[in-house]
């Protein structure tokens, strides 16, 4: 393209832009701005990289744009060698310009000029749930941050989903969950997003694209998008959530290397589900809770995308979850214990024994077994009997023996 013809082009994308984003409240900076923002794209402020292109740490100063203010943001520069181009640049800029949600990310602005694409948006201090889950550069998310993430992203793509032209997002994978301070999670990388079916449509035809493994079977094999294509994706997502496995993982054996495969025999299952929980939650998780959670995640799996549940039937399935809390609700072990004052003179004749029944949760390391044997044996109990010796100078654990009855 020579020098005149791409200043044309550049001129009308941009006056299409600018009528397109008018009133969108978006802020345009200068190539210069984000330059001097990211300490000239220094390596220091470097967060990490796409398909799009890398991301940088950047500061806005105070006055910069009227009715800006002094904040941190990302910018994101588009990689002019990378997959994603100027098309996914502009849908990005055109989606989140005029969607605004408390679980999609916000854009704060964009850069046009010359070669130069770029897009500034808040910064989410806490990184992509990607990290957290699969990178081990953080601590193990607790279950209560697992599901306050779930919600936050259903909510988000429900949103998406209800809006007047619904949106498909076609991308939903944990590296496109981000989290800030709170870990409250919001949707980034609208670049492969679409306009939803309009009229009496019933689906999209479209290039498949996206992240091997969060596909929807039926748009791979015919290219067919629609809100229930992101409902697949999501249910992925909350199997990821659920195993702390990524949901393709070469690195495993070969019947676990796709996570679907190996674990939807599980999903709907209780007596089966602790098998593929994430071992680091170290079955701190309301029993019930994630059971529900994976019967969620099993109907979004359905191969039929209409006997996929919506998004907003999804939000109302999980939000009532939050308010369980991390602890397992296993049945009690019942401890037979066995208390023995003995005397200073170490008299058989001068003890006093005392017998009581001490009720404790389930410990982690036999709560799968309990849930068998109570499974088998519904009417018993796990009773253990413990002998503790108490004197005057010091208490001990003499001897624990465990037992069914």
């Amino acid at each position: 393209m020579s020098k005149n013809t791409w200043n044309s082009f550049f001129i009308a994308c941009f006056e299409d832009l600018s009528l397109t984003l008018s009133g969108s409240n978006l802020h345009m900076f200068t190539f210069e701005e984000l330059k001097y923002s990211t300490r000239n794209f220094s390596t220091s402020n470097f967060i990490g990289s796409g398909g799009f292109g890398p991301v940088y740490k950047g500061s806005i100063e105070e006055g910069v744009r009227p009715g800006l203010k002094a904040q941190q943001v990302a910018v994101k520069y588009l990689d002019s060698e990378g997959p994603q181009g100027h098309r996914e640049w502009l849908a990005e800029v055109v989606f989140l310009g005029q969607l605004r949600h408390p679980n999609l990310v916000k854009l704060i602005g964009y850069c046009y000029e010359d070669e130069h694409r770029m897009l500034v948006y808040e910064y989410m201090a806490r990184g992509s749930l990607e990290n957290h889950l699969f990178k081990m550069l953080h601590a193990s998310l607790p279950w209560s941050t697992r599901l306050k993430i779930a919600v936050g992203a259903a909510k988000g793509l429900a949103f998406l989903h209800e809006t007047d032209k619904p949106v498909i997002y076609r991308d939903f994978k944990a590296s496109n969950i981000l989290l800030d301070s709170d870990y409250t999670a919001k949707l980034s990388d609208f670049g492969l997003a679409k306009d939803g079916p309009q009229g009496d449509d019933t689906h999209v035809t479209t290039r498949v694209m996206g992240t091997q493994g969060y596909a929807a079977p039926e748009y791979i094999l015919t290219g067919h998008l629609t809100t229930k294509s992101d409902v697949y994706s999501f249910g992925v997502v909350l199997v990821e959530l659920l195993t702390g496995r990524r949901c393709v993982d070469r690195t495993r054996r070969r019947r676990e290397k796709n996570l679907i495969e190996w674990a939807r025999p599980c999903l709907k299952k209780p007596d089966k589900l602790y098998r593929i929980m994430d071992p680091n939650l170290d079955l701190q998780y309301p029993t019930k809770g994630a059971q529900k959670v994976a019967l969620v995640a099993y109907n979004c799996l359905s191969q039929s995308p209409k006997s996929r549940p919506n998004m907003r039937d999804i939000v109302e399935a999980l939000e009532p979850l939050l308010e369980l809390s991390d602890s397992s609700f296993g049945d009690p072990f019942v401890y037979k214990v066995m208390v023995e004052e003995k005397k200073e003179d170490n008299s058989s004749n001068n003890k006093e024994k005392m017998e009581m029944e001490i009720e404790t949760p389930v410990k982690g390391e036999h709560q799968c077994y309990h849930y068998r044997h109570k499974k088998k044996y519904p009417n018993s109990a796990i009773h253990a009997e413990t002998i503790l010796h108490r004197s005057s100078c010091a208490n001990a654990l003499c001897h624990h023996r465990e037992r069914g009855a």
